[in-house]
């Protein structure tokens, strides 16, 4: 499905409920499956999240998780502990391009039986389920979070519980801090001190208890692009959020300070307003390694705007759907924009030009179709394949629709 937006004005004072974090939510899945007396309320409706739970309930022996990244990794790891069970876990032709092989060497040095099918660090994997014994390993501090946290997930259930050592300098801090806090609201002991995590064994029982899924501050960026794009005095209220949240992406309401938006907590709803001031020096000094998920949404914010904007830390995006940097290259040059991007960095020059009628590639990443549908604001603009967003927020178009945007 495609969609094209015609240029729109946002209706003022409106309010939009967005769904669960699906970071929070496929983690407190994964110890669910774990820990079955846990109740769970306000689980994302995300293609992920569906993915994950259906996964974790099957007793088939093939387990599909299509473009799923983040259940690929915490399921590698959740299936090397199943004791007996053998399960093939496989993915889209994207999926298997993307690497696994940290997450699998690191399983492997506690014990665990896992083989590849295809090609050498790379999904499909063959996972014959075993007790793990061994409580030690250490991973290269800069790789994804997500292998990281899939370890700790499962940590609690180890014979010896696990001591991750993290060698160098930490990337994405956020996502590892919300692991281990989601552990400790349950009643799992943790110790995170220098680059060294600790996770216990289990020992006492884990009580039944309800926990209750902040919404996803990923999907909030989207709204405050809006805003950032908008009128001076337009404002919009989005549920339901809390001011110290455990997700990294929260960072945004500092960030959009500099695209003059202003944050306003109250009873579990956010209300963005857009004021006249805007901080260009503090858009050419971005560091996003805690949060690299909104960096498609700033560079298109920022490009909307006219404005300069350089951003560093990016180094995991060249490993997710697609390579978020050249495709955000490609795209904003499409538009009239010029990019330059190296591994780990992207540098937007001013620009006081947006063509019109431009179709946007999505490359099967959701986040791309997410990022680029604000400059709605700007000019009429496609977005190609447009219900790719499903994978993370399946109501986004509807959302949209019912704030002003003219969709066809």
């Amino acid at each position: 499905m495609d969609i094209s937006i015609q240029l729109s004005k946002l209706e003022n004072h409106k309010s939009v409920q967005i769904t669960g974090s699906k970071s929070e939510s496929n983690r407190l899945l994964l110890l669910q499956a774990l820990y079955p007396q846990i109740e769970i309320k306000n689980v994302s409706n995300s293609d992920d999240s569906v993915l994950m739970q259906k996964a974790l309930g099957s007793k088939e022996s093939l387990i599909d998780i299509h473009h799923a990244g983040t259940a690929m990794r915490f399921l590698t790891a959740y299936f090397s502990i199943q004791n007996d069970r053998e399960v093939t876990i496989t993915g889209s032709k994207r999926m298997k391009e993307r690497p696994i092989g940290i997450l699998v060497d690191a399983l492997k040095t506690l014990g665990a039986d896992i083989s590849y099918l295809e090609n050498d660090g790379y999904p499909p994997l063959k996972i014959t389920g075993k007790k793990l014994t061994v409580n030690k390993v250490t991973l290269e501090a800069n790789v994804s979070s997500q292998y990281i946290s899939a370890l700790l997930l499962i940590a609690s259930k180890l014979d010896n519980g696990l001591e991750l050592t993290l060698k160098g300098e930490i990337t994405s801090v956020p996502y590892i801090k919300m692991t281990l806090a989601l552990l400790a609201s349950i009643g799992i002991d943790t110790t995170f001190n220098g680059n060294v995590i600790t996770v216990k064994t289990a020992t006492k029982k884990i009580e039944k208890q309800t926990l209750v899924v902040e919404s996803d501050w990923s999907s909030a960026s989207y709204f405050y692009s809006l805003i950032a794009l908008s009128d001076v005095g337009t404002e919009i209220s989005i549920a339901s959020y809390k001011k110290e949240s455990l997700q990294g992406d929260s960072v945004l309401a500092s960030i959009y300070k500099s695209f003059g938006v202003v944050t306003t907590y109250k009873e579990h709803k956010i209300t963005l307003e857009k004021t006249d001031v805007i901080d260009q020096k503090a858009l050419t000094e971005l560091d996003l390694r805690n949060a690299p998920d909104i960096a498609q949404t700033i560079a298109a914010t920022a490009f909307g705007l006219g404005l300069e904007c350089y951003m560093v830390g990016l180094h995991t995006l060249k490993i997710k759907e697609t390579d978020r940097l050249v495709a955000l290259k490609t795209e904003i040059e499409k538009l009239g924009g010029e990019v330059m991007i190296t591994d780990a960095s992207l540098h937007l020059k001013p620009s006081n030009t947006i063509l019109s009628n431009v179709t946007i590639s999505t490359y099967n990443d959701h986040r791309m179709a997410m990022a680029f549908a604000p400059l709605g604001l700007k000019t009429d603009i496609n977005i190609e394949n447009a219900d790719v967003v499903s994978k993370s927020y399946p109501q986004f178009w509807e959302d949209f629709k019912a704030i002003g945007f003219q969709l066809k």
